[in-house]
């Protein structure tokens, strides 16, 4: 026995531990390749996911995942680009602040977050307008339009409000002309709704709507791929299901829906125990 397997048994003894875990045992390479193919197969159903989702989908630890990834080269169909609001720079600002930056909430429907994009079609634009639920990252509403007006928006904010049965107590978005219009305001209004709007050109102080449709453009492809608007609309409406209920969330470590019927199963639980008590 040479020195140094006498001081590492001297250690192993010291911290009461067998010798042989002291030494370093690479994984065999067919574990690997084993958990090669699970990811493999996580990926096929869900092409955007990288290290993180793909542990969670696992329940492996995250550091193994992104190891073996890295050994056989596997990458996740992801290239986010920094989100840009040109058409906001030399706008005038208005007065309404950021509730958003400093607000955390605690229960579904405090604070809800709109945006819009648009999908290239043919020799047009269809676009998109959606309402997320800030703690739960629930896709709550949307609408499609072949029109880039206000009314793109409101039925969005309508169909959410449909959808949750209440109104949110604060409505985040950027500056968009749509986002800032009177009519707009006064819908709000009625509803009872605080207004919160991102500093101009800031399009990263609405995070939760660009992070969604930089996946969700990505998942969905390109949309000349669509052989009508029909269908174009229809795998929209798929998307928006897969996010709501199969996507891992990062953040909440599963999908939207899913932690949302968890949420209402854990308030309804503690407030029968409540009522009981």
């Amino acid at each position: 026995m040479d020195a140094l397997d006498i001081s590492k048994a001297a250690l192993a003894r010291r911290l009461g531990i067998a010798r042989a875990s002291l030494y370093y045992r690479p994984k065999k390479p067919r574990e690997d390749e084993e958990m090669r193919d699970r990811i493999v197969a996580v990926q096929q159903g869900n092409p955007a996911y990288g290290h993180r989702r793909i542990a969670l989908a696992l329940h492996m630890n995250k550091k193994r995942i992104r190891r073996v990834m890295r050994a056989y080269g596997l990458k996740p169909r992801l290239a986010r680009r920094t989100p840009t609001k040109p058409a906001d720079r030399g706008q005038p600002s208005t007065t309404v602040p950021n509730l958003a930056k400093t607000l955390c909430p605690i229960h579904p429907n405090v604070l809800w977050a709109g945006d819009f994009t648009y999908l290239p079609w043919r020799t047009g634009f269809l676009y998109l307008a959606t309402v997320m639920d800030v703690f739960t990252r629930e896709i709550v509403g949307w609408h499609l339009s072949t029109h880039h007006t206000t009314a793109l928006i409101v039925e969005a904010f309508r169909d959410a409000v449909q959808r949750a049965k209440t109104a949110p107590v604060i409505f985040h978005s950027d500056q968009g002309s749509e986002y800032v219009s009177g009519s707009y305001a006064l819908l709000l209004s009625r509803h009872g709704v605080t207004r919160s709007h991102s500093t101009k050109a800031s399009p990263w102080e609405n995070g939760f709507q660009e992070s969604f449709y930089n996946n969700c453009k990505l998942e969905l492809g390109n949309p000349a791929r669509f052989g009508d608007l029909g269908e174009l609309i229809e795998a929209i409406h798929r998307q928006l299901y897969y996010y709501n209920h199969n996507r891992i969330h990062t953040r909440i470590k599963m999908p939207p829906a899913r932690y949302h019927g968890l949420w209402i199963k854990t308030f309804t639980q503690q407030k029968t125990a409540v009522m009981a008590s």
